[in-house]
């Protein structure tokens, strides 16, 4: 049994080829950068390639109707500069005629053919591809180039998601939210949890996972007015207010009778309407029968973990509340949550949940050993503040 490893390429060719600002020809130049493989698992769905992690590659360069036209040896930090061919790769393509830019990593099949995934985001210093194809294409040696077309066609089929910034996500369960809760006690300063969270995904800690693609941490902290949904039935819940930059707020709607795991969840932005009348909104506009909840500050740091194998991408939020009108009042939680998919190729809605699991298991375990919390709850926000009146009924609203 033949033990050569597997070929994994960068390819690059003229930005017409994807973009089709001129058709595409036999003298077209194809560039094959041979690297390391870089997927998580075989195939995965997103690959992040640094290029000066690259080493030094064999650049060959082709005609697309395949005449060779020369190889070189080339640092990886050298194969781009500014978005296009770098001084690595002139001498082999010169002046091409259209910028010549990674068109795919291309991934030899353990059974014969390749697997492409399509460039959609590129930075100076790396650049992230996700697969396009569902079954392996083009056969036979690299070099021959049987998969190119394969691997253009294959891009066309999803031009309207790869040529559109960011229309590549996707969600798998829209109108819904997907979370687990830990109550933190004692609470740690949040902020640390989460840089603690983020330097393990950075280390590897949680095998096939990876801080999301430049989307890794966020923050955020406001006011938040939330009233207790009582009725009509179907509409029990909560709706809650939170002032947006424009002076306005957003109404956050989730439908549950009791703290679950899934629940049905809806923002509407825009809504014009001062503290005063958050309340009579929701009778009047929305016909609810609401009871106000006491005010709170939360402040949230989000870490976002993605799964290179699936492309789901999840939250890990570390979240600090307290009453507006009694600061020493504190709820402090870690959320586990799904948010989004940067994949193309289908995948069954089921594998979200069991890798969601997965995600949950590892958070667990990381603040257990931290003393930090050890049970998965579904403790939300309405309970929590309908715990809070009953013991101080003093802080209900309107008192």
């Amino acid at each position: 049994m033949s033990t050569e490893r597997r070929g994994t390429w960068v390819v690059l060719g003229g930005v017409h080829l994807l973009n089709g600002t001129r058709p595409h020809r036999d003298d077209d130049p194809v560039v094959l950068v041979r690297v390391d493989p870089l997927e998580e698992d075989r195939p995965s769905t997103t690959v992040v390639v640094r290029w000066e992690d690259l080493g030094t590659c064999e650049a060959v360069a082709l005609t697309s109707g395949g005449h060779l036209l020369g190889r070189v040896l080339t640092p990886g930090a050298d194969l781009f500069r500014d978005g296009v061919a770098g001084p690595g790769l002139r001498p082999l393509v010169g002046s091409a005629g259209s910028a010549l830019v990674p068109l795919c990593y291309l991934s030899e099949h353990p059974g014969g053919g390749y697997h492409a995934y399509a460039q959609i985001r590129a930075h100076a210093d790396d650049a992230c591809f996700v697969r396009t194809t569902q079954e392996p294409v083009g056969h036979g040696p690299v070099a021959e180039l049987h998969w190119l077309e394969a691997v253009l066609t294959a891009h066309q089929r999803y031009e309207l998601l790869l040529g559109n910034h960011h229309l590549y996500f996707r969600n798998h369960f829209k109108g819904t939210e997907l979370e687990y809760k830990y109550t933190l006690d004692p609470a740690p300063d949040i902020w640390e949890a989460g840089m603690e969270v983020l330097r393990a995904l950075r280390a590897g800690e949680l095998p096939g996972c990876r801080p999301e693609y430049r989307e890794d941490f966020q923050i955020w902290y406001y006011d938040n007015h939330l009233h207790d949904v009582l009725g009509p039935e179907s509409e029990r819940g909560y709706a809650s207010f939170i002032p947006s930059t424009d002076g306005r707020n957003i109404l956050k709607r989730k439908w549950f009778a009791e703290d679950t795991f899934a629940r049905r969840e809806e923002l509407t932005h825009g809504v014009d309407v001062t503290p005063d009348g958050f309340a009579d909104h929701l009778r009047n506009e929305l016909g609810l029968t609401v009871r106000a909840l006491p005010p709170f500050r939360r402040v949230r740091y989000d870490v976002q973990c993605e799964s290179l194998r699936t492309g789901h991408i999840y939250g890990i939020f570390f979240d600090h509340c307290r009453l507006l009108d009694a600061p020493e009042v504190v709820l402090s939680q870690c959320e586990v949550e799904y948010l989004r998919s940067r994949n193309l190729v289908p995948h069954e809605e089921g594998e979200v949940v069991a890798e969601m699991d997965r995600v949950d298991a590892w958070v667990r375990g990381f603040l257990a050993d931290r003393g930090w919390a050890k049970e998965r709850t579904f403790y939300s926000k309405r309970s929590f503040l309908r715990d809070v009146v009953a013991a101080r009924p003093e802080l209900e609203p309107g008192r």
